[in-house]
């Protein structure tokens, strides 16, 4: 296994991973606080492709977006108690990652879309280096379709993110 992390303190994770073709899949992760109120909101990020990440172990984008949303004081994050985790992507890939049409997993779209209509604020944490236009474009076609969220944008992916000026709001719909 790659490098671990954690998840940060005072969380439940849970995880939904398949098996599709001999290839291992993850569609979502749902991180919420365990001592907030129920009545919270959510936060869902949109990244590229899991690494290893499940209820155990975070990976590095996974735990700087947990700290992004819940622990930094984000005047955009107060009263955020549950994280969705979704990808562009769902092959479970950490190098040499190709974006193919069996990367996005049989089911990833519907998890995709589930997750964004669970949510009150989206974040696209994918930053400015995303080269995967098509998914891209799926990604906000959904937000176009749907009731009006909070929108953000990430300046660059988590795994390389600085804390200063991260969450930028996002206006191109």
């Amino acid at each position: 296994m790659n490098k671990c992390f954690k998840h940060i303190d005072g969380v439940k994770v849970t995880a939904v991973f398949a098996e599709e073709g001999g290839f291992r899949y993850r569609y979502r992760l749902d991180i919420v606080l365990k001592d907030a109120a129920s009545n919270g909101k959510t936060a869902c990020v949109v990244m590229q492709n899991p690494s290893y990440a499940g209820e155990d172990f975070a990976d590095k984008s996974v735990q700087f977006m947990e700290n992004v949303v819940f622990k930094k004081n984000f005047a955009e994050f107060e009263d955020v108690i549950r994280l969705i985790v979704v990808n562009q992507f769902a092959l479970i890939k950490t190098n040499d990652f190709k974006g193919s049409l069996l990367s996005i997993g049989s089911r990833n779209d519907a998890f995709i879309k589930d997750a964004i209509l669970d949510s009150d604020i989206v974040i696209l944490g994918w930053g400015s280096s995303n080269i995967f236009d098509e998914r891209k474009l799926f990604v906000l076609n959904l937000l176009k379709n749907m009731p009006k969220k909070s929108i953000y944008m990430t300046k660059m992916h988590p795994s390389r993110g600085q804390y200063l000026n991260f969450i930028q709001p996002f206006n191109e719909l």
